[in-house]
């Protein structure tokens, strides 16, 4: 445990500092560096496409001005594409942005968290038992730009991922470490993903396992099992009471030992007991110390 959490701590630390390292007000070094040169990058041809562009958008005004204008909500953000580079200052939007006809297009990117469910994945556990396991991944799009130009689609890239991820940890453990530790395995899977889609531009937020469903057979053994843990304690418990039980009878015989007219005391209890409990004829024997004095010797 303390080994898997130090090494937990040191990938977030180093990512830390890899992050910290490479970015800057939010957008990594070379993302501003490839964004700096887009425009200047076009050359004399791009730039040309480009004011014959707005002459064709001032020409047909006012109709063009529905074609340049767009509108992004709140939760969007939008990638424009000048002659196929991204345009300089990255993702546009929320609200209203400004695009020229024939030479930009644009892509939305949600940046909402998104939660998808992991298939039930067949995984063979370090102690040889075959359990299917799934679960469910939180995530959302950091970066837009990074989620639109290092990765043709990052949805169904991170769903992979997490298939793959979930084999791979659960592989390392065994059947009792799943069934009990499934915090840890979350955590661990997470930080193993947000790892990996951190070029990508995805934030992984969260990760729960959902399920570990056990063969039917395994079932059967492990309930047996249980019952026979169960039976055992039960009989130690009872063996356990009646040591006890006998000490305590131990202790008062020596006690009525000591005084023979506890005896009787304790036996018109006993009576007195049954009496108020069932309304019966009891048969009452008298004692042989009371007919004494009428025996003669």
């Amino acid at each position: 445990m303390g080994v898997h959490d130090e090494e937990i701590s040191m990938k977030e630390s180093n990512r830390r500092d890899r992050q910290a390292g490479s970015v800057k007000n939010g957008v990594k070094v070379h993302d501003i560096e490839a964004l700096d040169a887009s425009d200047s990058d076009i050359g004399l041809c791009g730039w040309l496409l480009v004011l014959l562009s707005i002459i064709l958008m001032l020409v047909t005004l006012p109709i063009s001005i529905w074609m340049c204008i767009k509108i992004v909500k709140e939760y969007e953000r939008a990638i424009i594409f000048r002659l196929g580079r991204i345009l300089r200052g990255g993702a546009k939007g929320p609200g209203l942005f400004f695009i020229l006809p024939c030479t930009d297009s644009f892509i939305n990117v949600d940046m909402r968290t998104i939660t998808f469910d992991i298939p039930p994945q067949e995984v063979l556990t370090k102690d040889s038992v075959t359990v299917s396991v799934d679960g469910v991944v939180y995530y959302r799009v950091q970066n837009a730009t990074l989620a639109v130009a290092n990765i043709t689609n990052a949805d169904a890239a991170t769903r992979l991922l997490a298939q793959t991820t979930l084999r791979n940890v659960l592989g390392t453990k065994n059947l009792a470490e799943i069934l009990s530790d499934r915090e840890e395995i979350a955590h661990s899977m997470q930080s193993t993903l947000d790892d990996a889609t951190d070029d990508w531009g995805i934030k992984v937020e969260r990760v729960e396992i959902k399920d570990v469903k056990l063969p039917l057979q395994l079932q059967r053994a492990m309930a047996a099992e249980a019952e026979a843990s169960r039976e055992a304690r039960a009989k130690v418990i009872a063996a356990e009471g009646e040591m006890n039980a006998s000490r305590a009878l131990k202790e008062a015989s020596l006690v009525i030992a000591e005084s023979p007219s506890a005896l009787q005391l304790r036996y018109l209890q006993t009576l007195n007991t049954i009496a108020a409990e069932k309304n019966s004829t009891i048969i009452f024997p008298l004692p042989l110390d009371m007919m004494k004095g009428f025996i003669k010797p």
